[in-house]
């Protein structure tokens, strides 16, 4: 299976040291060369640990045969949903509220970083969220209180 990201979940995943989820999940990872720019940035939180993990999964995408509803979106949130289109992808991991529901408009699949912890509990992967939750919580990754408690809840911790 191939998973199309989007910075902010990735800044998310790196926050909570789960990158290494996604290659466990599945076969391979691409962002388009507007989330890597956007991730990689100098000074920009786990800058240097997404551009290791993302070094051999960037690719060009073409964003101007798509038509997105695209109304706010940032252009690493139009590339990704390009790419989703143009490998053709079996999900997309996006966290924005706003680009999520542009995307699921669009007929993509979609799963947030909360969303992937989940799946990798549920697959074995990964034995407790709550590890990677509490280091989201100490993190600058905001995600409501509530959120973050319903994600505990469903992983039954």
């Amino acid at each position: 299976m191939l998973i199309v990201a989007d910075s902010s979940a990735l800044v998310a995943l790196a926050a909570c040291q789960a990158l290494d989820i996604l290659p466990k999940l599945f076969d391979d990872t691409k962002v388009p060369q507007a989330v890597y720019d956007e991730v990689v940035e100098p000074g920009k939180s786990h800058s240097s640990t997404l551009e290791t993990f993302l070094k051999d999964h960037v690719v060009s995408v073409d964003s101007s045969q798509f038509v997105f509803n695209a109304g706010g979106l940032g252009q690493g949130e139009i590339e990704a949903m390009a790419l989703y289109k143009q490998l053709p992808a079996d999900i997309l991991l996006i966290d924005d509220r706003r680009a999520r529901a542009i995307a699921e408009h669009n007929n993509i699949q979609c799963i947030g970083a909360l969303g992937l912890l989940l799946l990798a509990k549920h697959k074995g992967v990964i034995e407790r969220i709550s590890p990677h939750v509490e280091k989201l919580r100490n993190s600058s990754i905001h995600y409501g209180e509530a959120l973050l408690g319903r994600v505990i809840q469903l992983a039954e911790e």
